[in-house]
């Protein structure tokens, strides 16, 4: 490919091939090198439907699992699912297609007369027959398929959402000024939400809210926040007059019910 002039879904294709290599004998730096120049000539050709570029990513989700980056990993695998889909309409509009010009030829050659009709029927129900056969086997094959991604799709995403959940637990113990604001990007509705019932809640309010949110008890959210116990309380009973909270509900509970 160096040495020689190709075209850039050839070059495309090479690409893979090395990542793809370099992925399974784990040799993630160049596998990742490889994978990205992949890429990088799929953007410039605008190849949107290339026959490789759904297998780039699915490598480069794979590549990712490997090194435990969950969010890249999750990423990638969404985009190959979005790919696969435009796969999928495309074969069967091809399919359709087919199907159609076959049934014009047939109906164009015939001169239609009283013997040539028996053979058309019997042709086009032949075709109809297989084309349903095949449609059916296809449709089960691409639901299996579907099925198994959405069960990654899902594990990769539990995986993220799992990680980024200890990371704003451990800000939160350490008081750490970012952890509201890493509390939103994993929670963006719950701030939204309790913005709606109460706008004028200050940070400190949304942060105190974010806490209870993650089930911090008052003793925990005191040695956190280094208030004594009672201030803590006294903190919950204002929130539940900000945001109308009645006396017979759990204040955890309302929380826990306030995105669903």
């Amino acid at each position: 490919m160096m040495n020689q002039k190709t075209t850039d879904v050839e070059s495309l294709w090479v690409y893979y091939t090395m990542g793809y290599y370099y992925n399974k004998v784990n040799n993630s730096e160049q596998a990742e090198k490889a994978l990205k120049k992949a890429l990088e000539i799929n953007i410039k050709t605008r190849h949107t439907y290339s026959s490789h570029i759904k297998d780039v990513y699915k490598a480069l989700a794979e590549l990712y699992k490997k090194k435990n980056e969950g969010g890249k990993a999750y990423s990638y695998l969404k985009k190959y699912m979005e790919e696969e889909g435009r796969s999928d309409a495309s074969r069967f509009a091809a399919m359709n297609k087919a199907t159609e010009d076959f049934m014009l030829e047939v109906k164009q050659e015939s001169d239609w007369h009283k013997n040539d009709l028996p053979l058309f029927i019997a042709l086009s129900i032949s075709v109809l027959t297989i084309s349903g056969v095949y449609v059916r086997k296809m449709i089960s094959g691409l639901k299996q398929k579907k099925n198994t991604l959405k069960e990654q799709t899902d594990a990769l995403k539990n995986r993220v959402q799992t990680k980024q959940l200890e990371e704003i637990t451990e800000l939160a113990k350490r008081n750490d000024s970012s952890f509201l604001l890493k509390f939103k990007e994993l929670y963006p509705d719950f701030i939204k939400e309790l913005l709606k019932i109460n706008p004028d809640l200050e940070n400190s309010e949304l942060t105190f809210c974010a806490m209870l949110k993650l089930r911090f008890s008052s003793k925990e959210i005191a040695d956190y926040t280094f208030v004594q116990h009672r201030s803590v309380q006294q903190k919950k009973y204002r929130i539940r007059k900000r945001l109308n909270i009645p006396g017979e509900i759990d204040i955890y509970d309302f929380f826990e019910n306030l995105t669903e």
